[in-house]
């Protein structure tokens, strides 16, 4: 069986992930998780610019989430549903890798990211930038952005937090998905 991105990107380091990542990270074809998460947004103008920019979810505490991955030799769409309709943020991104890098489009931004992996957590580190994926940012505009992946309690966790100079917070959301799908997507 071909392996998936995570496999790819983080080689032997993966299978000494704990069971809730792997059984995240190792779905081949569709899958679709839930869990509970709390979204934080900046308040400033330019941050709230910005996150709308990016399509980051709106503020909610403790609310439902659901991610419906997708998985194939071309990488992964995630496709994240934040509270519930008709309230309800979305948010859709599409990883993939290229010379052990994950790269990840969400909005306007494609991202390039070096994963490393350390006593069971995943860190996601941004090693660079583009707009529109053709105009390259400075790195240094996204050294506070900061994603984490653990296993808690059994369940997969995450913690994302994102701010940009000048503009302060854009948004950090942090919860957890159930390892066993809840239902196929």
């Amino acid at each position: 069986m071909t392996p998936t991105l995570y496999q790819t990107l983080l080689g032997a380091a993966f299978f000494r992930l704990p069971d809730a990542l792997r059984a995240l990270h190792g779905v081949h074809g569709t899958a679709r998780y839930s869990g509970e998460v709390t979204v934080v947004r900046g308040t400033g103008l330019l941050s709230r610019v910005c996150g709308r920019l990016a399509g980051m979810p709106r503020a909610m505490t403790g609310a439902p989430i659901t991610v419906d991955f997708a998985s194939g030799p071309k990488g992964e769409v995630w496709s994240r549903v934040f509270g519930t309709p008709p309230k309800a943020s979305r948010m859709r991104s599409r990883l993939s890798h290229r010379n052990g890098e994950l790269r990840e489009r969400i909005g306007p931004v494609h991202f390039r990211f070096v994963l490393h992996t350390w006593d069971g957590t995943i860190f996601w580190n941004v090693a660079g930038a583009r707009l529109l994926g053709v105009l390259p940012l400075p790195v240094a505009l996204f050294r506070d952005i900061r994603c984490n992946e653990r296993e808690v309690d059994g369940r997969y966790a995450f913690e994302i937090e994102a701010a940009l100079p000048l503009a302060g917070p854009i948004v950090r959301y942090h919860g957890w998905l159930l390892t066993a799908p809840a239902d196929a997507a």
